[in-house]
């Protein structure tokens, strides 16, 4: 049973979009953005939608967020919920006078989702600093054609399908964790 919530963050972890064309060639055009789907993620989704509920959760613009989705998302994988910046936090860095937006698990609590069975995947520690225990930070993907993160992290996230409570698991260091235990 898919009890387990995996909550995805879009740019620079499923994919990367920029304005300026890379040496290879893009997987698709949204808007004035060159997207490069990071490799391996149709088999990634897959996996991973065959042991866990999947979610997208990004801080980019909504309507940016599910073009996006559509483009990447399997036939046969679904998601619970595709959220974009409307659903973040608005916050400040009082040093460097910056905003950034931070995912709150509260929200995803509220639609129903145990805390002890969610897990959000992002590239950027600030945007879920709130979800210490909850939060698995992956490289920053930007175009690199031989990237095998969402490889790594699949093989990795298999040990989380029948855990009570996901929120006991070391995460910082997954990469140099054991897989077999």
């Amino acid at each position: 049973m898919k009890e387990t919530l995996l909550v995805l963050d879009l740019d620079e972890t499923l994919l990367y979009a920029t304005k300026d064309k890379l040496i290879q060639q893009e997987d698709f055009v949204v808007g004035q953005y060159y997207v490069y789907v990071r490799p391996n993620l149709a088999y990634f989704l897959s996996e991973m939608a065959g042991d866990f509920k999947l979610a997208i959760w990004s801080s980019a613009d909504d309507i940016y967020v599910h073009e996006l989705v559509d483009k990447i998302k399997p036939a046969a994988v679904d998601f619970e919920f595709i959220w974009g910046r409307s659903r973040t936090t608005k916050k400040r860095m009082s040093v460097t006078d910056e905003y950034y937006y931070v995912k709150r698990l509260s929200k995803v609590k509220r639609k129903g989702f145990l805390l002890e069975r969610t897990l959000i995947i992002d590239d950027t520690a600030e945007k879920s600093m709130l979800n210490y225990g909850n939060a698995i930070q992956i490289a920053e993907f930007t175009g690199n054609a031989n990237d095998d993160e969402l490889l790594l992290l699949a093989s990795y996230l298999k040990k989380f399908k029948n855990v009570d409570n996901v929120r006991r698991i070391d995460k910082r260091y997954w990469k140099n964790q054991d897989m077999s235990r």
